[in-house]
């Protein structure tokens, strides 16, 4: 049995180690907020927080993740409510939005650490890849969230 905390709620999981944790939140929590992109690491559509810090959960296997605890998009707020959600909407930022919820926590821990980044933080820190080009209004959204976080 493997122990998880997600969205601070336990579990106990009997499923192989080597397992992706975007599997285990999708298929065996059910929480689809996480999404699939690439599966090697490199779109970002599938980050979650792994002790606060921004991971690529299709390259983080179960095993990595035990007794850590993971923060999805489901459970960053219980409203909607946390600054950078209101900012991607206040913004407009989401087209299509299947990449939306990894952004959104990929900033999260972005302001975490920096909570007044420049352009050059954001191009450095947001390596998250937007299919629809959303990266003007992404920009424009973290600033505000870093405003609201702030305040």
């Amino acid at each position: 049995m493997i122990k998880l905390r997600v969205n601070g709620i336990d579990h106990e999981l009997d499923i192989d180690p080597e397992t992706p944790l975007l599997w285990v939140l999708r298929d065996t929590l059910n929480l689809t907020g996480t999404k699939y992109g690439c599966g090697i690491a490199q779109c970002g559509a599938c980050t979650v927080h792994l002790n606060g810090q921004a991971v690529r959960s299709c390259k983080t296997t179960l095993g990595q993740a035990a007794n850590f605890d993971v923060v999805t998009i489901e459970g960053l707020s219980e409203h909607r409510d946390h600054p950078v959600q209101q900012a991607w909407i206040e913004q407009d930022v989401p087209q299509c939005g299947y990449c939306q919820s990894g952004q959104i926590m990929a900033v999260v821990a972005l302001l975490k650490q920096k909570s007044n980044p420049t352009d050059e933080d954001i191009d450095r820190y947001i390596t998250n890849i937007c299919r629809c080009g959303t990266y003007p209004q992404i920009r424009r959204a973290v600033h505000e969230a870093a405003r609201k976080w702030r305040s």
